[in-house]
């Protein structure tokens, strides 16, 4: 889809290559991820561009397919909280969209098929506001 390669700091980049070790995705995602971390731009966090999805950013997607719109509070695996209404950068979503910036599209096989998203727009969250 997006062939511009992903935007991830070291610490995102070395959490990513550790799921990918702990063989967590379907075949299609572990190829597809591989393949993104082998030319990864791999940055300082407060060096990550403006409009990327990273660690504590809030993700506007739309799925192409449907047109349906979701907004996603993407945060680090051990913040992730239902009642809060956020969830892990290493959920199918996270892992998908980690890297991207706004205005790529995005291929990814979720629990319930292959789905291409649309990334809207990228904002901080900041989980204690």
């Amino acid at each position: 889809m997006t062939e511009t390669p992903i935007i991830l700091s070291r610490g995102i980049f070395d959490l990513l290559k550790d799921h990918l070790r702990r063989r967590k995705l379907s075949k299609y995602n572990e190829d597809k991820l591989e393949l993104e971390l082998r030319s990864a731009e791999q940055v300082l966090r407060k060096a990550i561009p403006a409009g990327t999805v990273t660690v504590d950013t809030k993700v506007t997607v739309k799925e192409v397919s449907t047109g349906s719109i979701h907004v996603h509070h993407l945060v680090a695996p051990a913040k992730a909280k239902r009642k809060h209404n956020t969830i892990s950068i290493l959920s199918p979503i996270g892992v998908a969209m980690l890297g991207y910036q706004e205005g790529a599209e995005i291929q990814w096989e979720m629990p319930e098929g292959l789905k291409v998203y649309r990334i809207e727009k990228v904002e901080p969250f900041d989980q204690t506001a």
